[in-house]
């Protein structure tokens, strides 16, 4: 049986990517994103097996008529792709409060408003697939990257934290986590600069931008082969937690799991002084509880 899609951010880049994957599969999409007439021209007029709504995932009316919307005309939805969200890429004494807010209210708060209107109607169907859509930055940080990273970050958490609530209904949540992919990312009309000027950073900045510039519509990652891989992995019984996409984010994530390792080893004698002396002995670690 055919799937039904709903996808957020599907105007151009991964989005569009995945949406055309699906539909070549022979699956029905409910592309969405904040400009309409963009997505008429990506998709065509709306048909048995494709709908177009214009959705800002940071607008809860928006949201819950899009779900609506979709459930309405298709009947459920199978697949919900989390996809839509932009870079900030300011050092960050250059970036303002509200830059943050806006980074977090597009990047996690916008993807758990969508998540949040579809998950009742997966629950009531016992059965669904979440694809939340991360970075390679979600795991590994870097310099100008501190409010893209820290929203991915805790699209990470959450996406783990979620995919343990909602296991009991059938529900299958994937993280994935791009490293460079070839798409809008970088361009201007996507990509943000903390608006300050700190003159400390100016150099290192320039340069970072200079190099930015330079990766655009380079990058290793063909965003079609994405679509292709998620496709594969929604017909998968078990898929995985977390999937990195591309050779770049296999190779970063291999060596963060190394430093890892490695830093926990090191002070592992000075962690484990921090057990009070009556501590019980754990037969295996959980992350069900923490504190």
């Amino acid at each position: 049986m055919s799937k039904i899609w709903f996808i957020t951010g599907a105007t151009r880049g991964i989005g569009a990517a995945i949406a055309k994957a699906a539909l070549a599969a022979g699956d029905c999409v409910v592309a969405t994103g904040r400009r309409h007439e963009a997505l008429e021209r990506a998709f065509g007029p709306d048909s048995e097996r494709v709908l177009t709504l214009a959705l800002d995932v940071t607008h809860d009316a928006q949201v819950g008529a899009a779900v609506n919307a979709a459930v309405a005309m298709f009947g459920r939805i199978d697949v919900l792709v989390n996809n839509a969200g932009y870079g900030n890429l300011g050092f960050f004494e250059e970036t303002t409060d509200a830059e943050a807010r806006a980074q977090y209210d597009t990047n996690l708060f916008g993807l758990m408003n969508v998540t949040r209107a579809v998950l009742p109607f997966m629950r009531q169907r016992r059965s669904g697939r979440i694809f939340n859509i991360s970075s390679v930055g979600g795991l590994v940080g870097g310099p100008a990257g501190t409010l893209y990273c820290a929203t991915k970050f805790a699209v990470e958490g959450f996406s783990e934290s979620l995919a343990a609530e909602v296991a009991p209904f059938g529900i299958h949540v994937t993280v994935v986590e791009p490293g460079f992919f070839r798409t809008d990312f970088l361009d201007e009309t996507s990509v943000q600069y903390g608006s300050r000027r700190v003159d400390d950073y100016a150099e290192a900045s320039a340069q970072l931008r200079a190099f930015w510039d330079s990766r655009n519509h380079s990058q290793a990652g063909d965003p079609a082969k994405l679509g292709l891989a998620l496709v594969e992995l929604a017909d998968h019984d078990r898929p995985p937690l977390r999937f990195a996409a591309g050779s770049d984010a296999v190779a970063m994530i291999d060596d963060k799991i190394d430093r890892l390792r490695a830093e926990l080893h090191a002070w592992r004698k000075l962690s484990e002084t921090t057990d009070a002396d009556d501590a019980p002995q754990l037969a295996s670690a959980s992350g069900a509880v923490w504190r």
